[in-house]
C-alpha cells in the first residue's frame, strides 16, 4: 500500500459502524444550492449504505445545477422545496440523518427547523473548518470534519475504504465521488497537491469510470447563451484593479434575464479572471434571482491569499483558503462598494 487512507480513529470507526448497523430509516442531506461535491457525497454515501442493505433517501434543500443531472441516481433525489410535506415526514421518521458538506444548520435554509427538531441521530461529514453551530445537529453521534482534505467526497471515499467496502462498490459509487472531488478542486487545479488525491483517483479508475467524459459532462455541458454570458461578463462587467492584482464583477437580474440564465450558468465564472497574469483574487457578486437585496458572493484566489478571512470579515461567509463564499444583504451598488473596501483592506496581502 502506497498510502494510508485511514482518517477515522478507532473509536470514530466503531461509532460509525455501530450507528450504520442500527440505522433503519435513513435520510442523507446537504447544503442549499448543492454543488458537485455535495451531490456527489450524498449519492456516494447512499451507494455505500445500499451495499450494506439499507434504503437511504437523499433530500436536498433546493435545485442543483443542470450539469449534474446526468449523475447516476439523481432521479431518486428529493428536493425539499418541491416536496416539503413528504420530506418533513421522512425527516421526522428518520432514526439516522447523514449531513454532508456543511457545518451549520443555517446552510440548509428551509430544512433547518425540521432537521434541528428531528430526534434522529446525526452523522456529519464535512471538509470545512469546524464551527460551533454544528452542535445544533442534536443528537450528534459523529462529527467527521477534515478541513485538510480536498472535498467531502474524498472523506466519503476514505471512510468507505477504511471500512473495507470499496471492493464491493461499483461505478455508481465511483462516478459521483470522482465528480465531487473534481468539481471542488476546479478539475484538480487547486487544493489538490497531495499525492493521496491522485492515488484515490487511480483507485476510482479501477471501477471503469470514464474520467474524460465526466469532465465533459460537467465543464462542457452549457448552453450557447451561457457562453455568451461568459464573454459579456469578462468584457463588460469585470473591474480590474491592476495595482492590487484583483478583479470583481457583478451579475444582475437584468443580465441573467438577458442571457436566459439557469441555475449553474454562473458556475466557474469567478475562476476565469485568475487566468490574468499575476492576479491573486477574483470576486463574483450575483443578485439573487428571487429575493431583493440579497447578493451571492464567490471568492477565488491563488497561492496564500486568504479568501476565507476576507469572506468572513466582509461578506458574512467563509470557506477555504483559495475558495470561499458569502452573502450581502444590500443592493448591488452597495455590494460593489463593500467589495472595493475589502480589496483595499487586504491591499498588503494582495501586493
Amino acid at each position: 500500500m502506497l498510502f494510508n487512507l485511514d482518517i477515522l480513529s478507532k473509536e470514530q470507526l466503531q461509532v460509525l459502524s455501530s450507528e450504520t448497523d442500527e440505522a433503519q430509516n435513513i435520510v442523507i442531506c446537504c447544503h442549499v444550492s448543492p454543488d458537485g461535491d455535495a451531490i456527489g457525497a450524498c449519492l456516494g454515501w447512499a451507494e455505500y449504505l445500499k451495499a450494506k442493505g439499507k434504503k437511504p433517501v437523499v433530500i436536498v434543500p433546493d435545485q442543483y445545477p443542470d450539469f449534474l443531472q446526468w449523475l447516476p441516481n439523481t432521479q431518486t433525489i428529493m428536493r425539499y422545496d418541491k416536496h416539503k410535506e413528504e420530506a418533513d415526514r421522512l425527516i421526522a421518521a428518520a432514526d439516522h440523518i447523514y449531513v454532508m458538506d456543511l457545518n451549520d444548520p443555517k446552510r440548509t435554509e428551509g430544512m433547518q427547523a425540521v432537521l434541528i427538531k428531528s430526534k434522529a441521530r446525526k452523522i456529519v461529514m464535512d471538509h470545512h473548518l469546524p464551527l460551533p453551530a454544528v452542535e445544533e445537529f442534536k443528537p450528534l453521534a459523529l462529527y467527521a470534519a477534515f478541513p485538510n482534505l480536498c472535498s467531502t467526497c474524498e472523506i466519503v471515499f476514505r471512510i468507505a475504504y477504511q471500512l473495507g467496502e470499496f471492493d464491493d462498490l461499483g461505478q455508481q459509487f465511483a462516478v459521483p465521488i470522482y465528480c465531487g472531488m473534481m468539481t471542488d478542486t476546479g478539475g484538480f487545479t487547486f487544493n489538490s497537491t497531495r499525492p493521496e488525491i491522485f492515488f484515490i483517483v487511480s483507485l476510482l479508475l479501477t471501477k471503469n469510470i470514464d474520467k474524460d467524459k465526466i469532465y465533459r459532462n460537467v465543464f462542457h455541458n452549457f448552453s450557447v447563451t451561457r457562453l455568451r454570458l461568459m464573454g459579456y461578463v469578462m468584457f463588460s462587467k469585470m473591474e480590474y484593479d491592476a495595482a492590487r492584482h484583483a478583479t470583481f464583477f457583478t451579475l444582475t437580474r437584468e443580465d441573467m434575464k438577458r442571457f436566459r440564465f439557469i441555475k449553474g450558468d454562473a458556475e466557474g465564472l469567478v475562476n476565469m479572471p485568475l487566468q490574468i497574469k499575476g492576479l491573486k483574487l477574483s470576486i463574483s457578486l450575483r443578485e439573487d434571482t428571487e429575493r431583493e437585496n440579497l447578493i451571492m458572493v464567490s471568492l477565488r484566489s491563488v497561492d496564500n491569499f486568504p479568501c476565507n478571512m476576507m469572506a468572513q470579515e466582509f461578506f458574512n461567509g467563509g470557506g477555504h483558503l483559495n475558495a470561499s463564499g458569502g452573502r450581502l444583504y444590500c443592493s448591488i451598488d452597495e455590494a460593489v462598494e463593500t467589495t472595493r473596501r475589502a480589496i483595499k483592506a487586504y491591499e498588503s496581502k494582495l501586493k
